[in-house]
Protein backbone atom coordinates (compact mmCIF):
# COMPACT_ATOMS: atom_id res chain seq x y z
CA UNK A 1 0.00 0.00 0.00
CA UNK A 2 2.52 2.47 0.94
CA UNK A 3 4.90 2.00 -2.53
CA UNK A 4 0.73 2.95 -3.89
CA UNK A 5 0.65 5.74 -2.04
CA UNK A 6 3.67 6.68 -3.08
CA UNK A 7 3.18 6.85 -6.31
CA UNK A 8 -0.05 8.54 -6.29
CA UNK A 9 1.18 11.18 -4.09
CA UNK A 10 4.48 11.26 -5.34
CA UNK A 11 6.05 11.33 -2.07
CA UNK A 12 9.00 8.95 -0.83
CA UNK A 13 8.01 5.55 -0.09
CA UNK A 14 9.48 6.59 3.84
CA UNK A 15 6.98 9.10 3.43
CA UNK A 16 3.95 7.13 2.29
CA UNK A 17 4.81 4.69 4.94
CA UNK A 18 4.46 7.49 7.47
CA UNK A 19 1.07 8.53 5.88
CA UNK A 20 0.09 4.67 6.19
CA UNK A 21 1.71 4.56 10.07
CA UNK A 22 -0.62 7.88 10.76
CA UNK A 23 -3.84 6.69 9.35
CA UNK A 24 -3.45 3.22 11.23
CA UNK A 25 -2.77 5.51 14.07
CA UNK A 26 -5.90 7.49 13.87
CA UNK A 27 -8.06 4.20 13.34
CA UNK A 28 -6.43 2.64 16.44
CA UNK A 29 -7.66 5.81 18.54
CA UNK A 30 -11.16 4.77 16.87
CA UNK A 31 -10.39 1.27 18.21
CA UNK A 32 -9.82 0.29 15.01
CA UNK A 33 -7.46 -2.00 13.54
CA UNK A 34 -6.00 -1.35 9.61
CA UNK A 35 -3.15 -3.39 8.61
CA UNK A 36 -1.34 -1.70 5.45
CA UNK A 37 1.21 -3.78 4.98
CA UNK A 38 -1.13 -6.67 4.39
CA UNK A 39 -4.01 -5.19 2.52
CA UNK A 40 -4.33 -6.14 -0.62
CA UNK A 41 -5.21 -3.12 -3.34
CA UNK A 42 -7.65 -4.30 -5.75
CA UNK A 43 -9.98 -2.36 -7.84
CA UNK A 44 -13.39 -1.63 -5.84
CA UNK A 45 -16.07 -1.02 -8.85
CA UNK A 46 -17.77 -4.60 -8.19
CA UNK A 47 -17.77 -3.88 -4.59
CA UNK A 48 -19.31 -0.48 -5.16
CA UNK A 49 -22.14 -2.45 -7.31
CA UNK A 50 -22.78 -4.94 -4.12
CA UNK A 51 -23.24 -1.54 -1.98
CA UNK A 52 -25.72 -0.68 -4.16
CA UNK A 53 -27.63 -3.60 -4.39
CA UNK A 54 -27.19 -3.51 -0.61
CA UNK A 55 -29.19 -0.81 -0.59
CA UNK A 56 -31.72 -1.67 -2.52
CA UNK A 57 -32.49 -4.27 0.38
CA UNK A 58 -31.80 -2.01 3.45
CA UNK A 59 -28.50 -3.34 3.97
CA UNK A 60 -26.00 -0.37 2.86
CA UNK A 61 -24.58 0.28 6.03
CA UNK A 62 -23.80 -3.37 7.55
CA UNK A 63 -23.04 -4.06 3.86
CA UNK A 64 -20.39 -0.82 3.79
CA UNK A 65 -18.86 -1.42 7.34
CA UNK A 66 -18.54 -5.03 6.79
CA UNK A 67 -16.30 -4.09 3.22
CA UNK A 68 -14.31 -1.83 4.71
CA UNK A 69 -13.29 -4.21 7.72
CA UNK A 70 -13.01 -7.25 5.66
CA UNK A 71 -10.42 -5.00 3.44
CA UNK A 72 -8.73 -2.87 6.21
CA UNK A 73 -8.50 -5.07 8.99
CA UNK A 74 -8.69 -8.44 7.31
CA UNK A 75 -6.62 -8.12 4.44
CA UNK A 76 -9.81 -9.52 1.88
CA UNK A 77 -9.77 -8.95 -1.48
CA UNK A 78 -12.99 -7.51 -2.05
CA UNK A 79 -12.57 -7.27 -5.98
CA UNK A 80 -12.68 -11.62 -5.71
CA UNK A 81 -17.01 -12.11 -6.45
CA UNK A 82 -16.72 -15.08 -4.25
CA UNK A 83 -15.28 -13.47 -1.42
CA UNK A 84 -18.02 -10.63 -2.40
CA UNK A 85 -20.82 -13.19 -2.40
CA UNK A 86 -19.86 -14.25 1.23
CA UNK A 87 -19.51 -11.08 2.71
CA UNK A 88 -22.81 -10.25 1.30
CA UNK A 89 -23.90 -13.40 3.09
CA UNK A 90 -22.48 -12.08 6.47
CA UNK A 91 -24.68 -9.48 6.39
CA UNK A 92 -28.12 -10.97 5.33
CA UNK A 93 -28.17 -10.50 1.87
CA UNK A 94 -28.79 -13.54 -0.30
CA UNK A 95 -25.60 -14.64 -1.72
CA UNK A 96 -27.10 -16.36 -4.78
CA UNK A 97 -28.51 -13.09 -5.91
CA UNK A 98 -26.02 -11.04 -4.74
CA UNK A 99 -23.39 -13.59 -7.27
CA UNK A 100 -26.18 -13.22 -10.20
CA UNK A 101 -25.82 -9.55 -9.71
CA UNK A 102 -22.20 -9.71 -10.00
CA UNK A 103 -22.38 -11.62 -13.60
CA UNK A 104 -24.20 -9.05 -14.92
CA UNK A 105 -24.81 -5.49 -15.82
CA UNK A 106 -26.86 -4.91 -12.88
CA UNK A 107 -25.83 -1.58 -11.04
CA UNK A 108 -22.98 -0.94 -13.30
CA UNK A 109 -24.61 2.49 -13.83
CA UNK A 110 -25.39 3.47 -10.41
CA UNK A 111 -21.17 3.15 -10.08
CA UNK A 112 -20.14 5.16 -12.90
CA UNK A 113 -22.70 7.74 -11.80
CA UNK A 114 -21.04 8.00 -8.91
CA UNK A 115 -18.17 8.26 -10.51
CA UNK A 116 -19.11 10.94 -12.32
CA UNK A 117 -20.95 13.05 -9.54
CA UNK A 118 -17.84 12.70 -7.46
CA UNK A 119 -15.59 14.25 -10.49
CA UNK A 120 -17.83 17.32 -10.50
CA UNK A 121 -17.42 17.48 -6.63
CA UNK A 122 -13.64 17.43 -6.74
CA UNK A 123 -13.33 14.31 -5.38
CA UNK A 124 -10.35 12.45 -5.92
CA UNK A 125 -9.74 10.26 -3.44
CA UNK A 126 -11.27 8.90 -0.06
CA UNK A 127 -12.29 9.46 2.43
CA UNK A 128 -13.86 12.57 1.21
CA UNK A 129 -16.77 14.14 3.27
CA UNK A 130 -19.07 17.23 2.15
CA UNK A 131 -21.07 19.68 4.88
CA UNK A 132 -23.66 21.36 3.23
CA UNK A 133 -22.88 21.01 0.14
CA UNK A 134 -20.35 23.53 0.63
CA UNK A 135 -17.43 22.70 2.54
CA UNK A 136 -15.34 19.41 1.93
CA UNK A 137 -13.04 18.23 3.99
CA UNK A 138 -10.48 15.50 1.78
CA UNK A 139 -8.18 12.72 3.44
CA UNK A 140 -7.81 11.06 6.86
CA UNK A 141 -7.47 14.41 8.93
CA UNK A 142 -7.37 15.21 12.69
CA UNK A 143 -10.46 15.60 14.43
CA UNK A 144 -10.48 19.03 14.90
CA UNK A 145 -10.61 19.78 11.18
CA UNK A 146 -14.14 17.84 11.22
CA UNK A 147 -14.94 20.11 14.55
CA UNK A 148 -14.31 23.26 12.57
CA UNK A 149 -16.01 22.41 9.43
CA UNK A 150 -19.08 21.18 11.83
CA UNK A 151 -19.15 24.51 13.82
CA UNK A 152 -18.85 26.46 10.82
CA UNK A 153 -21.79 24.55 9.23
CA UNK A 154 -23.72 25.46 12.00
CA UNK A 155 -22.71 28.92 12.55
CA UNK A 156 -24.20 29.51 8.85
CA UNK A 157 -27.85 27.65 9.59
CA UNK A 158 -28.30 28.62 13.25
CA UNK A 159 -29.95 31.73 11.91
CA UNK A 160 -32.41 29.99 10.12
CA UNK A 161 -35.70 31.56 10.47
CA UNK A 162 -38.74 29.54 11.50
CA UNK A 163 -41.99 30.59 9.40
CA UNK A 164 -44.56 28.35 10.10
CA UNK A 165 -44.48 25.92 13.36
CA UNK A 166 -46.72 23.67 14.98
CA UNK A 167 -50.09 22.86 13.19
CA UNK A 168 -51.66 19.57 12.47
CA UNK A 169 -48.47 17.16 12.15
CA UNK A 170 -46.23 19.38 14.23
CA UNK A 171 -45.64 19.86 18.35
CA UNK A 172 -43.27 22.77 19.88
CA UNK A 173 -40.67 20.49 19.77
CA UNK A 174 -40.91 18.24 16.49
CA UNK A 175 -42.91 17.60 13.08
CA UNK A 176 -44.34 14.01 11.76
CA UNK A 177 -43.04 13.69 8.24
CA UNK A 178 -46.04 11.98 6.54
CA UNK A 179 -46.84 10.93 2.83
CA UNK A 180 -50.33 11.63 1.74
Amino acid sequence: MAEILATKYRVSLEQAKGMCDNMAAQAKQEELDYYFDTMIPRNSFDAHRVVHYASKHGKMNEMSERLFYAFFTESKDIANPDTLVTLASEVGLDGFDVLRMLTSDEHKKDVRNDEVLGSKLGIKGVPFFIFNKKYAVSGAQPLQVFQEVLEKSWNENKDIEVVASEGEHCTADSCDVTKE
